[in-house]
């Protein structure tokens, strides 16, 4: 490529490369400005412990020491298993400034996923953090890794944070990588198989933010995050960790379930980020409380209306939230009708590991319903006419796959990420996903159906948890569902009814081979456990075709167009 580029275009890379500054650097610039506000708020019941921006700096740079003491070889990997709290922000940016390299890990890893991605990813040092089944997970820390344990780590035979914290001085001075360096590894969820290491360098990082800063107003107000999703992902590792470094706003994390609602509630994040089934849950919380039709009722009032509103978002913890994310499956049409009423736009992202989660995003003042927004400044997205493939282009696309170089090639052909999802670009340039490439089944018609739209339509239903429409061989697909919590809980045949009726609806829009037969709602349980859920809860459909096919036909057969296993 490089003896191809005249002498003006390298000199205009090389200026650009200039004012690119890596997320440490954009770190030392808060540290030093902000040192006495609070960046890291840690819940422990009614109270918060808070962190300053000096005290991260401190706390980092003794970490760092204790990392630069180890004498590593350089750019060594670094591996973090927690759930989010102040000490994984804390762990990356050490890791950063000791000039080695992060790899989070999901930290709901059984012990033969956590070895695999231990031994794949080369790991040094672990550190161990905050944990609900650190018992089940050791067993995966084979060989002589050595270990280190967050305050508030389950475990505690390993040497401790705090006490490198009194062992070693802060690192001196500020320490910069080459903006071409590899700043982390991420490893995807694994729905096709074992998880891959994504390289991202301090180049991809500085580039997607200067696409991202043109479109949130990091800089507007004092912005706050609140943090929940697993940090070891790239959007909530963007859009909290990176977002909040260069804004200099305040990240507040959830101590557990039991006080997700409590803890948001005093955090009123400014920007917040969510997956549909989070907003559906929200939303079943307020309707629980306050029934459609009482309020539809009071929605009408004039001067009721603002009063009603302001007071459920603020109820949510939503009442200062200036942007909305949603992402990871498309938000139903009638989610977004049901927010847009209370005042809140829900805004689509559109993304992946390998393209730093960008790709596409919802303009807050174009607002298209049933898309999923437009390619981010800087992008290029075009569809493959054969296949139907999106294949996005950007300055942001992964290095490749950490020791993968056939997985890699697969993917990054010609400049363009190959996506694997299936789309399609309208006359307004608004991106929209019509399925998974590798998700086709044939049916006994010979006909291909992609089900990825058609368990979005169900997606829907409050009663469905998990959905997997499959049909391999089959006359027609059947859709196999797992109860939500309300499902389980509901009167059998409200279940059946609502099923159903959902299903005649769907099946209307249908041609006929796609048309669903069948809804089975399933025994046994799809979990992280027995590998049939990834980590970020999305199906391994191989796992499903795998535990259901012999049973399929049998369904099939049924009178019954509802079936409890």
């Amino acid at each position: 490529m490089e003896e191809h580029m005249n002498i003006a275009e390298k000199k205009s890379v090389e200026n650009d490369n200039e004012k690119l500054e890596s997320l440490i650097e954009k770190f030392y610039h808060k540290e030093k400005a902000l040192k006495d506000k609070t960046y890291l708020r840690q819940p422990h019941g009614d109270s918060w412990t808070t962190y300053t921006w000096g005290e991260v700096g401190r706390q980092a740079r003794c970490i760092a020491s204790a990392l630069k003491a180890m004498d590593l070889p350089p750019k060594s990997n670094i591996g973090i298993i927690s759930k989010n709290c102040a000490h994984w922000i804390m762990n990356d940016l050490a890791i950063m400034m000791s000039g080695h390299i992060s790899v989070p890990f999901y930290p709901n890893l059984n012990a033969s996923q956590l070895e695999h991605v231990l031994e794949h990813g080369q790991i040094q040092v672990l550190f161990v953090g905050k944990l609900d089944n650190w018992d089940l997970m050791k067993p995966g820390v084979l060989g002589d890794i050595k270990c280190i344990s967050y305050p508030n780590s389950p475990a505690t035979e390993y040497e401790n944070w705090d006490d490198l914290i009194e062992k070693h001085e802060p690192l001196k001075g500020n320490p910069v990588p080459d903006i071409k360096d590899i700043l982390t590894i991420i490893y995807t969820s694994g729905t096709t198989g074992r998880p891959k290491g994504v390289m991202v360098t301090n180049e991809h990082n500085s580039r997607v933010m200067k696409s991202v800063e043109k479109i949130i107003p990091l800089y507007e107000n004092e912005q706050r995050f609140f943090s929940y999703l697993p940090l070891c992902h790239v959007a909530e590792r963007g859009v909290v960790e990176t977002c909040s470094i260069y804004s200099g706003g305040t990240i507040s994390f959830v101590e557990s379930i039991d006080t997700f609602v409590k803890n948001l509630q005093d955090t009123q994040p400014t920007i917040f980020f969510a997956v549909p089934r989070i907003w559906t849950k929200f939303q079943l919380g307020v309707l629980e409380k306050m029934p459609q039709k009482k309020l539809d009722l009071l929605m009408k009032i004039p001067v009721l209306s603002g009063i009603i509103k302001k007071k459920i978002l603020t109820k949510l913890g939503l009442g200062k939230v200036i942007m909305a994310f949603t992402a990871a499956a498309p938000t139903p049409v009638s989610l977004h009708l049901w927010y847009q009423k209370l005042g809140l736009k829900l805004l689509e992202l559109y993304g992946m590991t390998e393209n730093m989660g960008a790709c596409s995003v919802m303009p807050p003042k174009a607002f298209k319903l049933e898309t999923i927004g437009i390619p981010y400044p800087g992008v290029e997205v075009k569809i493959d006419k054969d296949t139907n493939e999106i294949l996005m282009k950007s300055d942001w696309i992964m290095k490749g796959y950490y020791r993968e170089p056939e997985m890699t090639a697969d993917v990054l052909k010609n400049g363009y990420l190959h996506t694997g999802d299936m789309g399609e670009l309208d006359e307004e340039g608004y991106l929209k996903i019509t399925g998974r490439v590798k998700d086709m089944f044939k049916t006994a018609k010979g006909e291909y159906v992609v089900p990825g739209p058609i368990e979005w339509d169900f997606s829907a239903d409050a009663y469905i948890e998990q959905i997997c429409v499959m049909g391999t061989g089959l006359p027609q697909p059947i859709a196999l569902i797992q109860l939500s919590e309300v499902g389980k809980t509901a009167d059998k045949s409200a279940v059946e009814h609502s099923f159903l009726s959902l299903l005649s609806l769907i099946n209307v829009k249908l041609v006929d081979y796609q048309k669903v037969k069948k809804i089975v709602i399933t025994k046994d349980e799809w979990s992280i456990e027995n590998d049939i859920i990834t980590p970020t809860m999305k199906i391994k459909r191989n796992k499903i075709d795998a535990l259901y096919l012999d049973k399929a036909e049998k369904w099939y057969n049924r009178e019954d167009v509802v079936i409890w296993e």
